[in-house]
């Protein structure tokens, strides 16, 4: 799907009401401890993050981060750019701001299509706040040191073929987890950003399903 073509699929989609939950829920960690689908607790800290769209090669793609291993939270996971949203600015800005101090993305050069559903993060108490934005060039994009290892330019038809999804079986505090991923460029996309992307795919029509019979562990 070209970028243009993906603009206009998503308008038109982010004008119905969105997957929530129950998309969200498709690639989430079963059993997943503190969330509630749809609930979002009053007193959880609210944060933005920048799904990227914008042309890779040949195709549409998006960008995903590896965060540094030194840092306090979700360190070495595969996150969207973003961060806290601070005091007297939107979630849209937020997101704009976090993106160019994270991997360099220019905010005027991002045309923001709208918000997937907020998801509250137990781990962290944030709640998570995913917009969409889409670049009809693609960026000149460098990490920040220190907070971004690896930027991860990531083709859309990656994230819809069956074959990159698969179930990594964890024991953690004597709970048994089944943990849904999407394997990116040797990393493991799981948890708050897998559970993002399962939206945004069943908004493009392409809901992820590692649960089925196909159902590959790792």
């Amino acid at each position: 799907m070209r970028i243009q073509e993906l603009a206009e699929h998503l308008n038109a989609a982010l004008g119905e009401p969105l997957p929530g939950a129950d998309g969200q829920k498709l690639l989430a960690p079963r059993p997943r401890k503190g969330w509630e689908p749809g609930i979002i607790p009053d007193d959880c800290r609210h944060a933005s993050g920048l799904l990227l769209l914008c042309p890779i090669g040949d195709e549409s793609g998006l960008i995903l981060t590896v965060r540094h291993g030194d840092l306090p939270q979700h360190a070495g996971q595969v996150s969207l750019p973003g961060g806290a949203v601070e005091e007297g600015e939107s979630i849209e800005q937020g997101a704009l701001r976090e993106a160019h101090e994270e991997v360099g993305v220019e905010p005027h050069a991002v045309r923001v299509l709208g918000q997937l559903s907020p998801l509250h993060i137990p781990v962290s108490r944030f709640v998570l706040h995913p917009v969409i934005g889409i670049t009809d060039r693609r960026p000149v994009l460098f990490p920040q040191a220190g907070e971004v290892d690896r930027i991860l330019e990531t083709p859309l038809s990656l994230l819809i073929d069956r074959r990159s999804y698969a179930i990594e079986r964890r024991e953690f505090r004597g709970t048994r987890y089944e943990v849904p991923y999407v394997g990116v460029q040797g990393e493991r996309v799981w948890g708050a950003t897998a559970m993002i992307l399962a939206e945004f795919l069943v908004l493009l029509g392409f809901p992820p399903d590692p649960w089925g019979p196909d159902a590959r562990p790792s």
